[in-house]
């Protein structure tokens, strides 16, 4: 009988130290327990319209999650949006203006820290205790725990 709680004690703590991934729809949900670090990323979806102004069924690639943390009970928008461009508009004048260009693509991923500095709950980037990652947008993102 001692064996068996050993094992599966020893199973239980080696799941709950694993390294976990998941790929979440709109609507779920992935949860992440005293990670060292999370990791949030939206796939490279085409960026294809025929529309005029760009609307697309797969709202340009781009992610969008909600972070709630245990730590300090606050939740936080993320959005990856590496079809998105930050680029200023002289881009399309073609050198009239003078100004060079500017800014760059959006991000395809995120990775959230462990920040050792900070007490429990004193930082909005605090990732300790139980984080819960719930996709509020069109697109698949996957959430890995390590």
């Amino acid at each position: 009988m001692k064996k068996v709680f050993v094992i599966a004690t020893a199973l239980l703590i080696g799941y709950a130290s694993s390294a976990s991934a998941q790929e979440i729809a709109n609507g779920q949900t992935a949860s992440c327990n005293d990670a060292k670090s999370i990791e949030i990323s939206v796939a490279k979806i085409a960026n294809t319209s025929n529309d005029k102004f760009g609307y697309t069924s797969n709202d340009r690639g781009t992610g969008n999650v909600s972070v709630w943390k245990s730590s300090n009970f606050t939740t936080v928008p993320i959005s990856l949006g590496p079809n998105d461009s930050n680029h200023t508009l002289v881009e399309t004048d073609h050198g009239l203006t003078g100004i060079g260009v500017r800014g760059t693509y959006g991000a395809s991923k995120v990775v959230l820290q462990q920040q050792n500095a900070f007490s429990r709950g004193d930082s909005i980037g605090d990732i300790s205790g139980l984080v819960k990652i719930t996709n509020i947008g069109t697109n698949p993102v996957s959430v890995n725990c390590m």
